[in-house]
């Protein structure tokens, strides 16, 4: 793959698509090498269905297959840490989407209300069963879930965004319940 958006593609299923996505576009910073090489070592640790995977991560059982994992200040506990916050999104709404929705208005111009949301819902889940007693303060999944109120551009979140809502030559189209009018 020349890209990361390729990492993904090779996933029929749009459950798999979704979470493969997430941890691609998340993982989208640095040099393009080291981008694919740790978006490869992830997938290949989430097995043939990254979805499936996701909906039975246990963190004391799970996390070790990724405890080697190194991308630029990217441990694999984060991305253990990642993978649980994506567990209870799918527990609670059934996908990643749906989790979106929940906190978006689809009447609103943009997505911007939307994203603050499910970043805020997603740092609200307690990552303790991943981190233990010496969870930071910032826990480093965090940075998967920027806040646009603190001032970030989220541009990690608006590429996966782009990835699932739009629907063309490039990207994905997997969401199918926002507009890709609304993305900014």
């Amino acid at each position: 793959p020349a890209d990361p958006i390729d990492c993904v593609r090779g996933y029929p299923d749009p459950a798999d698509r979704e979470i493969a996505g997430f941890i691609a576009a998340g993982l989208a910073f640095g040099r393009v090498a080291s981008i694919l090489a740790s978006i490869d070592h992830v997938l290949a640790v989430l097995g043939p269905s990254p979805a499936a995977f996701v909906r039975g991560f246990e963190p004391g059982r799970d996390s070790r297959a990724l405890e080697r994992f190194v991308h630029r200040w990217t441990r694999g506990q984060d991305i253990a840490a990642v993978l649980y916050i994506l567990r209870r999104m799918l527990d609670s709404a059934g996908s990643i989407e749906g989790f979106f929705l929940e906190g978006d208005d689809p009447a609103s111009p943009d997505i911007g209300a939307g994203l603050e949301s499910f970043c805020a819902r997603a740092r609200s889940v307690d990552l303790r069963p991943v981190y233990g007693r010496r969870l930071a303060a910032r826990p480093g999944a965090h940075t998967f879930f920027p806040l646009p109120s603190a001032g970030s551009a989220c541009k990690r979140l608006n590429l996966f965004l782009r990835w699932m809502i739009r629907r063309d030559a490039i990207d994905l189209g997997a969401w199918t319940r926002v507009s890709p009018a609304r993305l900014i």
